[in-house]
């Protein structure tokens, strides 16, 4: 059976709950995963989120010489993730955890170096489904959106809390939200904001009209960047990419799957730096200052879902798929 730890070190995660059980999803460009996971060493891939264990079962699967370390901080996901994965018995560790503390993870659980990783960032679509955590703005639930259910800070502090100044930050920040002041000040004049569906409502009526007929549910970008808030997770992406590169074993491979232009930003500023070894040097200069690159970015533009995937997975549309390669030696300057 799958290995499963808490990450309070009190041993087993619970057992699987109701929610746990529906607790499935379509993993996103996963042919585009395995490709990028196919050539590498056997070993460990660290799947810094694993949520309903879609791109593990896949590599599980295509790789037997491969085991997978999935972390997460939703206790339903590794429920589910437990059962999904069970018949791959020991191949499989799960370990409660947000990716940002991953490098403990690892230590807790004795795995020093990994063959490759992945970050399949944002929510899942099982969290979207269960109107009851409060990620949805389809369906009225409480002001919750927190992927860990034991921290303290929720939406309803958010949204009810923060200042109008703060609050437009959020929305500016962490969803390129170009109302995010009309959206804040008719937030704040219509507080206390009971549930997700008054949000959703206030957000709606904040957002001129022509805006309003483009692009998708009006308020799916107030959630987005409220989402990103309670959990932190721009805050942790940075220093998680840098120690999974880190951890790699030569010739070992990392992916990210990011969804919106903030965590992408945050991927390629990452990987363009472990690709330079951090090279201070004037552009188009030769490389004076000693800097040592640790990676091969495999494709700079990255890769975006093909139109089937699209249709068929409408969360599919904004992914974009960056992977790098770990070095095995200093790169020769052209």
């Amino acid at each position: 059976m799958t290995q499963q730890f808490d990450d309070t070190g009190d041993g087993p995660l619970p057992a699987a709950s109701s929610e746990a059980v529906s607790f499935h999803h379509v993993p996103v460009m996963c042919a585009e995963v395995l490709d990028a996971l196919m050539e590498a060493p056997a070993g460990v891939i660290l799947d810094a989120t694993v949520g309903g264990g879609g791109h593990a079962e896949a590599v599980l699967t295509a790789r037997p010489d491969l085991s997978v370390l999935g972390l997460d901080r939703d206790d339903a996901a590794l429920a589910a993730t437990g059962e999904r994965l069970a018949r791959f018995g020991d191949r499989v560790i799960l370990h409660r955890s947000a990716f940002g503390d991953l490098s403990a993870a690892m230590d807790a659980v004795g795995v020093e170096r990994i063959s490759g990783f992945l970050f399949d960032l944002g929510v899942s679509s099982p969290q979207l489904d269960h109107a009851d955590r409060g990620f949805s703005y389809r369906e009225a639930g409480p002001l919750d959106m927190r992927m860990d259910r034991r921290q303290q800070l929720t939406a309803a502090e958010v949204v009810n809390e923060y200042d109008e100044d703060d609050l437009a930050r959020v929305l500016r920040w962490y969803a390129d939200e170009r109302h995010a002041r009309r959206i804040a000040r008719t937030v704040v004049a219509a507080r206390p904001v009971a549930d997700t569906a008054e949000l959703a409502e206030l957000v709606r009526a904040a957002i001129p009209a022509p805006a309003r007929r483009r692009g998708g549910h009006p308020a799916k970008r107030t959630f987005q960047a409220i989402r990103i808030e309670v959990n932190g997770e721009l805050d942790q992406l940075a220093g998680a990419v840098d120690e999974a590169i880190r951890r790699l074993v030569p010739g070992g491979r990392g992916a990210v799957l990011s969804y919106h232009s903030g965590e992408d930003r945050i991927v390629k500023h990452q990987f363009d730096r472990a690709a330079t070894g951090g090279c201070s040097c004037p552009p188009r200069l030769p490389c004076a200052c000693g800097a040592q690159p640790t990676v091969v970015m495999a494709r700079r533009a990255g890769w975006t879902p093909g139109d089937d995937e699209a249709t068929v997975n409408p969360r599919a549309v904004s992914a974009r798929l960056r992977t790098v390669d770990r070095v095995e030696r200093q790169l020769e300057t052209p």
